[in-house]
């Protein structure tokens, strides 16, 4: 009998454990060691900022679904990861032994890279967590109440763009909605060379798709800006031009600033030598393995994936919910092959597949592979894409009470643009009749 320890419950971490639950023999322990004891889905969090969602309606207990499934849950931070013993050392002093591990842990943000950044120690808020968009929403009440100017955007090294052009489109939605959008400039600061660019070299016409948006709400921006410091009500940045010199030196006044941090990998993952890269990241093979301690696997976006591009201020590529998706299902695949004697050979297949809502509207892109050249570019805006949001978010829930395995909304999506024979290439067996 084999024990399988998933650490982490979100995006890829529940899946993972569903899938794993349903490919592999019932003699194989599963479980999920996560540090709190609920799952929160993430891309419905900037909703949650402006008040159009609760913590209740986008969290659920972990516990009790991945019980129904026969799964094993451990809710607690992990102070320590032991590769040689095969263990995971929780805070509190337990310890559970494993024979295979999946780091899905997501990332940690990097507040320190940036004076005066973050809600905690700084002067932002930033909407990754439910954790963290509680304190948002309570900001842009205060916002409300006392309307000024706005500042949305990433700063040098973030690899994660669509919650920053999703809030700052829905942020536009809900002042205009409260009636006091004509007394709140909005700003939007990005450490990327364009609008658009997403952080995988932009999708199709991305970049005149999003100018023109953010002309059409009045959002002023400044590209390839690298941030300096945020003092109360003030950000400080300093835009390059294409060679990476300085052009032109900002001090932007703010009532309210959601900025996007850079990300390194949490603490107990960062600290296991040979593990990951100097930024904390675990560095996987093709496989979705550790290249030194070969009965740990990663997926999810705390892995380490190289830029698309040298830019003039550093950014990162992001990892979506269908290329984690798509992480899953191969390390779900080799990790059964293995018990089963079988060398691992299955493959995530990179593509991007994202939809993003801005609040009356929306847009969706599809990038395959994700790293250009590509063989397929696609991006689209209109309503319909703020309602297949809305769809996705009550599709995934439901997908995490039940239990699902089959990425069935995913398929759908793509059958919908006309991109169904485009779907990836099917991982090894991994056991499912």
């Amino acid at each position: 009998m084999a024990h399988i320890v998933v650490l982490g419950a979100g995006l890829g971490g529940m899946p993972a454990a569903y899938e794993l639950r349903a490919a592999l023999d019932r003699k194989h322990q599963v479980t999920v060691v996560n540090e709190t004891d609920y799952f929160q889905f993430v891309p419905s969090v900037p909703w949650l900022a402006v008040g159009w969602r609760t913590r209740e309606a986008i969290t659920l207990p972990a516990a009790p679904y991945l019980k129904k499934r026969g799964i094993g849950f451990i809710a607690g931070r992990v102070g320590k990861i032991d590769p040689p013993g095969s263990r995971l050392i929780i805070e509190d002093g337990r310890e559970v032994a494993y024979d295979y591990l999946l780091i899905a842990t997501g990332l940690r943000c990097a507040y320190e890279d940036v004076p005066g950044l973050g809600p905690d120690q700084g002067h932002t808020q930033w909407i990754g967590t439910v954790d963290e968009a509680e304190p948002a929403y309570a900001d842009f009440r205060k916002l409300l109440a006392n309307p000024g100017p706005v500042v949305i955007g990433a700063v040098q090294f973030a690899s994660c763009f669509g919650p920053a052009y999703e809030y700052a489109a829905i942020l536009d939605t809900a002042l205009r909605r409260h009636r006091v959008r004509d007394r709140v400039p909005i700003t939007f600061v990005t450490s990327e060379p364009y609008l658009g660019h997403l952080g995988i070299a932009g999708v199709g016409d991305s970049k005149g798709m999003m100018e023109h948006e953010f002309r059409n709400r009045h959002i002023k921006w400044i590209v390839n800006a690298r941030v300096s410091k945020i003092e109360p009500g003030k950000l400080f940045a300093e835009e390059l031009d294409a060679k990476g010199q300085l052009a032109q030196q900002h001090e932007i006044a703010f009532a309210h600033a959601m900025m996007v941090p850079a990300f390194k990998g949490v603490a107990a993952v960062a600290a296991v030598e040979g593990l990951v890269n100097p930024r904390g990241l675990v560095i996987v093979d093709e496989h979705q393995r550790s290249t030194n301690y070969p009965n740990i696997y990663a997926a999810g976006a705390c892995i380490a994936i190289p830029p698309v591009e040298v830019t003039p201020v550093p950014t990162g590529a992001p990892k979506t919910g269908y290329m984690i998706e798509s992480m899953v299902s191969a390390v779900v695949s080799n990790i059964h092959a293995e018990l089963s004697g079988r060398p691992a050979e299955a493959k995530a297949t990179w593509n991007a597949f994202c939809i993003a809502d801005f609040g009356d509207t929306g847009a969706v892109f599809i990038a395959q592979p994700q790293m250009p050249p590509r063989n397929v570019t696609w991006f689209a805006q209109g309503r319909w894409a703020h309602w297949a949001k809305i769809a996705f978010e009550k599709y995934f829930l439901y997908k995490m009470r039940r239990g699902g395995t089959e990425p069935i909304f995913e398929k759908w999506a793509l059958h919908m643009i006309g991109l169904a024979r485009l779907k990836p290439t099917a991982p090894a067996d991994t056991g499912k009749k």
